[in-house]
């Protein structure tokens, strides 16, 4: 693999949880993925989907546009998650993450892997590539070194109007902010994230949106334990356990057939996302 991880990186990463910066796309092409995603929101309103555009890409964008699978499918990225995962690989989401400038959202303390409905696993990991300059004034994330190390946790569901998890969710436990990262970005850079990790982000206080593409990456050894079924792509190797149902990649952005079959996995999806909660979710996911 022509960008593996050295293993010392490997060995930060099963340290702490986390590893970053990673160069993966230089300027030009982040100029392309930009333009690929002002494209895709003029393709919404031609679709008549203008009003549900965020919330479309905000989760499993790879289902209905083709260049966030090809972006997903990059050696220069695949390779990284590769030497951590190793060579059977599928893709479970790809995420838009996008803070307006002046925004007053922000992320609370949290573990990816509440939610999911994936279990404990170690066979997983988030891959959140930076579109635009990441630091703290835009509000970048946090990491709490080597709290992947615990079980996940409670959380809090707050289901506060800032928050831009669904459902306001937060760790119950004490965090040391002294002892948190933020996690600084140029645009093309990559972070690689561990599932139970502690993490968190704060507002944008900038003049420039904060625009970030997180993708969740599994391998076929990974079941999903809540929902009923489960969807995902193979990007690498093979799927010998079949404990998903495959997803071919998409042809154009938001043909029909793929946002039906988008909102049938959201539904399907939403059994493991809303297990337990106190109040109705609100759209965000």
């Amino acid at each position: 693999m022509q960008y593996s991880l050295a293993g010392e990186q490997v060995d930060a990463y099963r340290r702490n949880g986390y590893l970053f910066p990673i160069d993966v796309f230089g300027s030009g092409q982040v100029a392309a993925i930009r333009a690929e995603l002002e494209q895709a929101q003029l393709d919404a309103a031609a679709s008549g989907l203008e009003d549900e555009f965020s919330q479309l890409v905000r989760a499993n964008a790879q289902y209905l546009l083709p260049f966030v699978y090809h972006v997903a499918t990059a050696p220069q990225l695949l390779d990284r998650v590769e030497s951590i995962l190793g060579p059977d690989l599928l893709l479970w989401s790809a995420e838009f993450f996008i803070k307006g400038a002046h925004s007053e959202r922000i992320v609370s303390w949290h573990q990816d892997l509440t939610y999911w409905g994936l279990g404990e696993t170690d066979d997983e990991i988030t891959a959140w590539l930076a579109l635009s300059d990441v630091n703290v004034e835009s509000g970048c994330m946090r990491f709490l070194p080597g709290s992947h190390h615990q079980k996940l946790l409670p959380h809090r569901d707050t289901f506060a109007a800032n928050n831009l998890l669904s459902r306001g969710q937060e760790v119950a436990a004490e965090i040391d902010e002294n002892q948190a990262v933020d996690v600084v970005l140029r645009p093309g850079q990559l972070s690689l994230h561990h599932g139970r990790i502690f993490h968190a982000s704060g507002p944008n206080s900038s003049d420039q949106d904060r625009i970030g593409l997180a993708f969740r990456f599994l391998t076929p050894a990974v079941k999903q334990q809540v929902a009923q079924r489960d969807y995902a792509m193979q990007v690498r190797g093979i799927d010998a356990q079949q404990n998903w149902i495959h997803v071919a990649p998409p042809t154009r952005n938001f043909a029909p057939a793929d946002v039906e079959l988008y909102r049938r996995i959201r539904a399907d999806q939403s059994l493991a996302l809303a297990a337990g909660a106190t109040q109705e979710m609100h759209a965000a996911y």
